[in-house]
């Protein structure tokens, strides 16, 4: 069974396949695909409407089994943002590790001195399946579940390098990661093995939801 990951993100394929290890499944992203499909408009208001929206996009287009996601960070004392801009919150338009520091400059310099027991966030992953095999594909989705991971945004002086806190701590995973720290670990997302990172992230979450919602279908088809 093949299955089309809606990303050209290695990251998520390599957190995705951590917990979708099934001989039977084989996994791949847009870059696998011998045409390039133009991205999307995501223009919805919440992660379960976006990541429905490139399921159902992706899913006609290719002609496949399609998972996609929608992902984001919400701060509570910044009434949820960066929410469904996180991968645009500051406005930058740069290659991938230009923006992600520039995105968590934005946050932190907007947050400001909030007091640590203020500084409450979550990752949220919403992800969504569709079948695009049949005729007129790319209909409702199969599944839709939610995965997260709390946590909380770093003061500037727990930093590793407080001049440049947008690094935050850790030098593993990608976006803001070097910035939430997970308090029940002592460490930032960004200072997770691998393996620690699948078993608690919002996209390991997600897709063991996932998993085990579609499981029959993947063996019965």
């Amino acid at each position: 069974m093949q299955i089309l990951i809606a990303t050209s993100n290695p990251h998520k394929l390599d957190e995705i396949r951590a917990v979708i290890d099934d001989p039977a499944v084989e996994l791949i992203t847009l870059d696998a695909l011998p045409q390039k499909i133009d991205e999307p408009v995501e223009d919805q208001d919440t992660f379960e409407a976006n990541a429905m929206l490139k399921a159902r996009y992706y899913a006609k287009a290719s002609g496949m089994l399609c998972l996609a996601d929608d992902s984001g960070l919400e701060v509570d004392a910044l009434g949820g943002e960066p929410g469904i801009r996180s991968a645009r919150y500051s406005g930058a338009d740069s290659p991938r590790a230009e923006r992600d520091a520039a995105n968590s400059l934005a946050l932190l310099s907007n947050l400001g001195d909030t007091p640590t027991e203020q500084r409450t966030a979550r990752f949220v992953c919403a992800m969504a399946l569709v079948d695009g095999r049949n005729s007129g594909g790319g209909g409702e989705p199969l599944a839709v579940v939610r995965g997260t991971l709390e946590g909380r945004i770093l003061m500037i002086e727990e930093a590793d390098d407080p001049a440049h806190p947008e690094r935050g701590r850790g030098s593993n995973g990608f976006g803001y990661d070097p910035i939430v720290f997970v308090p029940d670990l002592n460490k930032t997302v960004a200072q997770l093995t691998a393996d620690e990172k699948n078993a608690i992230s919002h996209r390991g979450d997600a897709v063991r939801k996932m998993w085990v919602k579609v499981r029959g279908i993947f063996h019965a088809t």
